[in-house]
């Protein structure tokens, strides 16, 4: 059984869907913590499940992440899986984009970042539609499919992240 502390959605009393606005994930916190305060008559529940459950929820990779398991997809170390394709072409885009920053263009720089970003939407759009389409007992294949896709946002987070020119792998990576 999936108790609030595992449940971010549930901790914060919102519906389980991946389509969460901000604004509404805010109220939902703020409304936690204005109801638990001693002032308010509450008693004083633990402010780091509702800290943490807010930061799950406001981070769109981690909200499909943490619905998927909810919803017992796999998780990416059960599935490694990408799209069809996508290595491939992730390989050839990183080999420009090395080519590209190594002459030291900004303009450069910010199109990759751009693109990324833009890739990152793409990303959590189709997976939104992914998780819409999901009824009361999704199959295997269909939770699958929203790993894999997760498993390609995850590789274009990293990229995103190397695209930092303060990025440190050395540092970056173990933390």
């Amino acid at each position: 059984m999936t108790t609030q502390s595992d449940n971010p959605f549930l901790t914060l009393n919102l519906p389980l869907r991946y389509r969460l606005d901000p604004s509404e994930i805010e109220k939902a916190y703020l409304g936690i913590l204005a109801n638990d305060h001693p002032d308010a008559g509450g008693v004083g529940m633990d402010s780091a499940s509702v800290n943490a459950a807010r930061s799950t929820l406001l981070n769109a990779e981690k909200r499909a992440n943490t619905l998927l398991e909810l919803r017992n997809g796999p998780s990416a170390s059960q599935l490694k899986e990408l799209p069809d394709g996508f290595l491939i072409e992730m390989m050839s885009l990183r080999q420009e984009i090395e080519e590209e920053l190594n002459e030291k263009d900004e303009a450069s720089r910010e199109k990759w970042e751009k693109w990324a970003s833009d890739q990152r939407a793409d990303y959590s759009d189709q997976i939104a539609m992914l998780f819409d389409s999901l009824d009361d007992d999704p199959s295997a294949s269909a939770l699958s499919q929203i790993r894999i896709k997760l498993n390609a946002w995850r590789y274009i987070e990293r990229l995103i992240e190397q695209l930092d020119p303060d990025y440190d792998p050395a540092s970056a990576d173990f933390r």
